[in-house]
């Protein structure tokens, strides 16, 4: 995690990654030999069975809506135009190359040649400008995809392999933007089926096509054997090694490892913290520990009422917060406190560890100078007959279990101080809709982006404004005019230095705001039997890519 100002482009996570796939970032064949379990040459054939304790998307689609379980299989099956290698470095994939124009108000792409969807419609310039229209298209629906894409006015077929993309201002983190999976490339005539038939399987050019979804089961996905469009930093070409991948769903983390232990399944994600403790104590078993870009997780303070509306009270919650006892007692030792709105994977995360030391005198101190002296029979602070009451729902598909218990001891160490934490256990639809009611006051929501950008995403004022889908990422409600004026300034410029001291002063208002509580890096970590060979996270989002992976035999 950050302990200073500005971190290592390269994260020891992603040279982890690395290591684990067996691979080099500059690719070629030799990288897909070795990996966990020894050393070997790749085998063709075999189904992989993946395991995944996130929520099951309700679309297929990453298009729509745009969340980290759509990302997590939709890598296998979509694919975007560039890519990002283990140095943070953008590098080609669906294109080629590009350029920037002069004033920055124009990107050109220019695209491979002969890469086709698995429908056999051709990926070329106007398959780019309908996916592009599709993400910003209001009915689509889309949050993540539509809110990277938010500079673009318009892209434009010059011919078949070009495709400009217009901006309404300069936008440096556009390839960041591009590289997601949440505005991957999908068959236009796939698109036009309807957002319902295209959520069920969606058409896309990667190394996988889906071939059935039984809800609340798994997800069979069938080798594309006419693959042909790898990312640049991939270990081999041509189709992919496996013949069949059957991902399933299953999300109670005791059975999915009991699962990975029979060897009834391959490969598992969200593995928890005891899971991981025990696993490092079992042969057979290996971690990929790959954290996610873009924020940190952290707890997100709603500024735009009361009581946060109060500097001194937003500090004195955070304060009155003991959380490093925690993270160390329920994370085992597989978390690491963090001090940065960013995740350490961000090259450019800025930290204050001084301001987040555990001080109930320095609360007591601002509550009273708030004017929340007075306490009730039960210890909680009171001003003018109300108490200070905290509304802090959380989701259930999001938080996982140690997290929630790090929140209920947050919950007692603030009651020293006299906030009343009420903490409300909901599933995704009930968080979200009590998000867009405006009815909380503290809340935990990562956020993954590719690059700093996110920053924008969640703390500029415009994000309080709620995409098409219903989603707004700013849930700290901050509206400051400097901190706007540095997001548009580091979003405009290319400059790396210029943009680094941007991002620096950006972070360091919203962390001495006391807008936000960081806690630590948003947790992924996958357990692989032995036999799995050649499997790495993704350095864009950090989701798995089976494309190079296979079974040893035996």
């Amino acid at each position: 995690m950050p302990r200073t100002s500005r971190l290592p482009l390269l994260s020891s996570a992603l040279l982890g990654a690395l290591v684990l796939a067996g691979c080099t970032p500059s690719g070629g064949d030799g990288g897909a030999r070795g990996g966990p379990g020894g050393t070997g040459e790749p085998v063709a054939g075999g189904t992989l069975v993946y395991a995944s304790g996130d929520a099951e998307p309700t679309c297929l689609d990453p298009h729509v809506g745009g969340n980290y379980p759509q990302a997590l299989v939709s890598g296998q099956y979509l694919e975007s135009l560039v890519s990002r290698d283990s140095d943070g470095q953008i590098i080609p994939w669906l294109a080629a190359e590009w350029t920037e124009a002069a004033d920055g108000l124009s990107w050109t792409f220019i695209l491979r040649e002969d890469v086709t969807f698995t429908d056999g419609t051709p990926f070329d310039a106007a398959a780019v400008a309908a996916n592009v229209e599709h993400v910003k298209d209001p009915e689509t629906g889309s949050s993540t995809g539509y809110l990277a894409m938010g500079k673009v006015t318009a892209v434009e077929a010059v011919d078949a392999r070009t495709v400009t993309f217009r901006l309404s201002e300069p936008d440096s983190a556009l390839l960041e933007s591009l590289s997601q999976p949440w505005v991957a490339m999908q068959s236009p005539a796939g698109i036009a089926r309807g957002i319902d038939e295209n959520c069920e399987a969606p058409i896309g050019t990667g190394p996988f096509v889906v071939d059935e979804w039984v809800k609340q089961d798994s997800i069979t996905l069938l080798r594309n054997e006419e693959y042909a469009s790898p990312p640049a930093d991939a270990a081999h070409t041509g189709p992919a090694y496996l013949e069949s991948i059957v991902w399933r769903f299953i999300p109670e983390s005791a059975t999915r490892y009991a699962a990975l232990q029979s060897g009834e399944v391959d490969v598992i994600d969200n593995a928890q913290p005891d899971t991981l403790v025990a696993a490092a104590g079992e042969d057979g078993l290996t971690e990929l520990n790959a954290p996610r870009p873009g924020s940190s997780n952290r707890l997100e303070l709603n500024s735009g009422k009361a009581p946060f509306d109060d500097e001194r009270v937003r500090e004195a919650f955070i304060r009155s917060a003991s959380v490093d006892a925690g993270i160390e007692t329920l994370f085992f030792g597989t978390a690491e406190r963090s001090y940065s709105p960013l995740s350490s994977v961000e090259a450019l995360a800025h930290a204050e560890p001084d301001l987040f030391g555990y001080d109930l005198d320095a609360a007591q101190e601002l509550l009273d100078d708030a004017g929340w002296t007075q306490r009730d029979a039960e210890g909680y602070r009171v001003k003018d007959g109300q108490r200070l009451t905290l509304e802090f729902p959380v989701s259930t598909n999001q938080s996982i279990p140690a997290e929630q218990s790090l929140f209920e001891q947050i919950q007692a160490s603030t009651k020293e101080a006299g906030f009343e934490v009420r903490l409300s256990l909901l599933d995704l639809s009930s968080w979200y809709a009590v998000l867009a009611a405006n009815e909380y006051d503290v809340v935990s929501a990562p956020y993954t982006k590719v690059g700093p950008d996110v920053l924008r995403i969640l703390y500029s004022s415009s994000g309080i404004t709620p995409a098409p889908s219903g989603y707004f990422a700013n849930h700290a409600q901050v509206s400051i005019p400097r901190l706007d004026e540095l997001l548009t300034l580091a979003s405009q410029t290319s400059d790396p230095d210029a943009r680094a001291d941007y991002y620096e002063e950006a972070q360091t208002i919203v962390l001495e705001g006391f807008y936000i509580l960081p806690l630590y890096d948003q947790q992924n970590h996958y357990l692989l039997r032995d036999g799995v060979r050649g499997l790495r996270a993704l350095p864009t989002v950090s989701t798995p890519t089976l494309y190079d992976t296979w079974l040893a035999e035996g």
